[in-house]
């Protein structure tokens, strides 16, 4: 359950990753309130997924779900550059995090 904990984190930090670059420097209302919403619903996920994930293979998982996802979206939703060179960035983090995953058994 600890690794669903974390996953749904990683999410909401996407969310929150979003949020705050539609809320134009905290000066738009519902994109604040949301990236502040999301920012500690996940906090509060990774905590719990802490409690029996160690730190290091948590907080690795959880950035890099979040750099990720963000990149996807920024992608996706804001038309930022997509190249090969921000590929393959993303394919090493995605596969720094598959190899943290199974050296934490």
């Amino acid at each position: 359950m600890s690794w669903l904990y974390l996953v749904i984190a990683g999410v909401f930090e996407i969310v929150w990753a979003y949020a705050m670059k539609q809320s134009h420097g905290f000066t738009r209302l519902t994109p604040s309130i949301i990236t502040i919403v999301a920012m500690l619903i996940s906090f509060w996920l990774l905590a719990v997924a802490m409690r029996s994930i160690p730190l290091g293979t948590a907080y690795v998982i959880w950035t890099g779900i979040g750099a990720v996802g963000a990149f996807v979206v920024g992608i996706v939703f804001l038309a930022e550059p997509l190249n090969a060179l921000r590929v393959l960035a993303a394919v090493l983090i995605v596969s720094g995090l598959v190899l943290m995953k199974f050296s934490s058994g």
